[in-house]
């Protein structure tokens, strides 16, 4: 179709840009890439530690080509910049992204989308964030929680379903979508899916962060 912008879709395999994804090819954007941040080894991405096989699986599943780029927390910023370049230079218009309403995160992705010469598209923002869960659920996503942040909640729920349950059982001071980090979820199928992504949880693993970025722990799930 003539007309149609070209997009990447700043992918992190979880519920939020897989929503954002999909409303973003109905809006008729020409999604053709998925951009991933992997961790310095480039063997799992970025905050939801999904490895790369599996991530791969998820973009054949969505018909999508997958872009990972590896890169440590200080260098974030400018390889993600330096990845939108290389694909605005291939003839992408337009970034989605999947944030919902925070505001500091809005203003980097604007900023390194002007860095690149790319358009910020946010299909999410501003939505109230129970009525983002509840679609992410009656649309047919379907997605298992990989990561809980041990201040919040119990390492019990990590590899549970992200499902109505899951919510009901959320303590009052956990969002529905863990917008604020609280945990992050792997999706493995979908409406923009053609088949469910196979994936199994090996274990769990509890990494805790480093002095400069406050000595959390973290409960992962480790799939293949």
């Amino acid at each position: 179709m003539t007309g149609r912008k070209r997009a990447v879709c700043s992918f992190s395999g979880g519920k939020d840009s897989c929503l954002a994804l999909w409303h973003a090819q109905q809006e008729g954007l020409d999604v053709r890439t998925l951009l991933a941040m992997f961790e310095e080894s480039g063997e799992r991405s970025r905050s939801h530690a999904i490895p790369g096989a599996v991530m791969a699986r998820q973009a054949r599943s969505l018909g999508l080509a997958l872009q990972t780029r590896t890169a440590s927390w200080k260098d974030y910023e400018r390889v993600f910049v330096d990845a939108l370049k290389s694909l605005r230079a291939s003839g992408c218009d337009v970034a989605v992204f999947g944030d919902i309403d925070l505001q500091a995160h809005r203003e980097w992705e604007e900023k390194v989308c002007a860095a690149a010469g790319v358009t910020a598209r946010l299909p999410l923002w501003q939505r109230e964030r129970p009525s983002v869960a509840n679609e992410v659920i009656s649309a047919g996503f379907r997605a298992v929680v990989v990561c809980v942040d041990s201040r919040y909640l119990g390492d019990e729920l990590c590899g549970r379903e992200y499902d109505a349950s899951f919510i009901r059982e959320l303590p009052p001071n956990v969002d529905v979508c863990g917008e604020n980090g609280e945990f992050h979820t792997f999706v493995y199928d979908g409406p923009n899916f053609s088949v469910p992504v196979p994936y199994t949880i090996e274990g769990f693993e509890d990494v805790v962060t480093a002095p400069e970025y406050g000595s959390l722990r973290y409960r992962f799930a480790r799939l293949s």
